[in-house]
């Protein structure tokens, strides 16, 4: 199955380098593998093979290859200088693909500039909408829920399997990851927020509380969390507000990348599937389009709360509720599209019998709604 971003990639790269970033093992360097069939000549070089090593700083790489992919060569000193040179001495058929994990989306921000000269994707966990034309969209929503979104748990099938792969796949995190980006003696701590973390799942963040039940500092915990969600393995959503400033200061929701380490029941792992869902579409079009489209949740101070809400060039485009099976159109969802009577409003039900609307919200399948997406 081609992953959802091989033909714009294509077509991108014939214009400029290509960075593709995104959680560890979402498919990155399968999908760069991959792509080699729609060129004749590629070489594919791994900055953690030794071999591989010596042919990067040479640049000794074959001079009719159309295609170089440079993986993990962000783990390479003076990386960003040698792209740059690279790139700008490369002959015009050449085409270079960067890819890498956490690290390559944070060194990108920092230091020397490669401004002008690439493209970024961030590539996500299969979705409803990617699945779609290998399966029944119900089907792959309920699989989604229950295996999380990354290819080698999901395409397992197995419930064992999957928890297998978790396993090891959260213990190299910790142990790899964290550890490269903290001191040693900060690991227990991170550890127990993970877990926490995998319980609170679509409630809004105290870090006073989080900082009292850990023993830490607020800042402290708020720095481990901005660790995580580095490493692509949460992702926060804050409320909506036309103040950026006063949104930031907000609670944020935490969402975990993969639905399947979810803690807590199939509703909350479905609206974790969403999240998912949704912050993959929004990154889609901000990263083919352009698209100045955001992700936050809507609430009120006294406590009336829709679960996510789309904006585009910072006015609301969509409310959207999330129910297991309760078609009983939400409160709270009401409340908002009466207030704003020309934003979408959308009730998103598991396992709907009927699709209508009522009142200007449309209730549906929330399958059939996710395959609509664009990604």
């Amino acid at each position: 199955m081609e992953r959802y971003i091989h033909d714009q990639v294509v077509k991108d790269l014939r214009k400029k380098m290509v960075f593709i970033t995104g959680p560890r093992q979402v498919g990155k360097t399968f999908f760069s593998k991959h792509l080699q069939s729609s060129y004749k000549n590629t070489v594919y070089l791994n900055n953690d093979d030794v071999a591989d090593i010596k042919i990067i700083r040479r640049r000794s790489w074959p001079l009719n290859a159309d295609l170089i992919i440079l993986d993990e060569i962000h783990k390479m000193n003076g990386w960003k200088s040698f792209l740059k040179g690279t790139f700008d001495t490369r002959s015009p058929s050449q085409s270079f693909l960067v890819t890498g994990s956490a690290r390559l989306d944070t060194f990108r921000q920092t230091g020397d500039s490669l401004a002008g000269r690439y493209f970024l994707y961030r590539l996500n966990p299969l979705s409803v909408k990617e699945l779609s034309a290998a399966m029944p969209p119900y089907e792959a929503l309920s699989a989604l829920n229950r295996l999380g979104g990354f290819p080698e748990p999901f395409l397992s099938a197995s419930d064992e399997e999957a928890s297998r792969w978790r396993r090891q796949y959260y213990t190299d995190l910790v142990r790899e990851d964290i550890m490269d980006f903290s001191r040693i003696s900060e690991i227990r701590v991170i550890r127990l927020l993970l877990e926490m973390l995998r319980k609170r799942v679509g409630s809004p963040l105290s870090f006073a509380s989080l900082a009292t039940d850990l023993q830490a500092a607020p800042n402290t915990i708020r720095k481990y969390v901005e660790i995580l969600e580095s490493l692509h393995i949460i992702f926060l959503i804050r409320p909506f507000h036309k103040n950026i400033a006063r949104s930031l200061l907000k609670e944020p929701k935490a969402y975990f990348y993969d639905s399947g380490y979810v803690d807590g029941d199939e509703g909350v792992r479905l609206e974790n599937t969403v999240a998912v869902s949704l912050l993959k579409h929004a990154q889609y079009m901000q990263d083919t389009k352009g698209a100045d489209i955001s992700l936050h949740y809507i609430r009120t101070k006294d406590g009336k709360e829709v679960d996510f809400s789309l904006a585009e060039n910072g006015s609301l485009t969509h409310f959207i509720e999330v129910k297991l099976s309760d078609t009983d159109i939400s409160r709270s969802l009401a409340y908002f599209k009466e207030r704003h009577k020309t934003v979408k409003a959308v009730q998103l039900v598991h396992n709907a019998r009927n699709e209508q609307e009522t009142g200007g919200i449309s209730i549906v399948r929330a399958a059939n709604w996710l395959r609509t997406l664009s990604a």
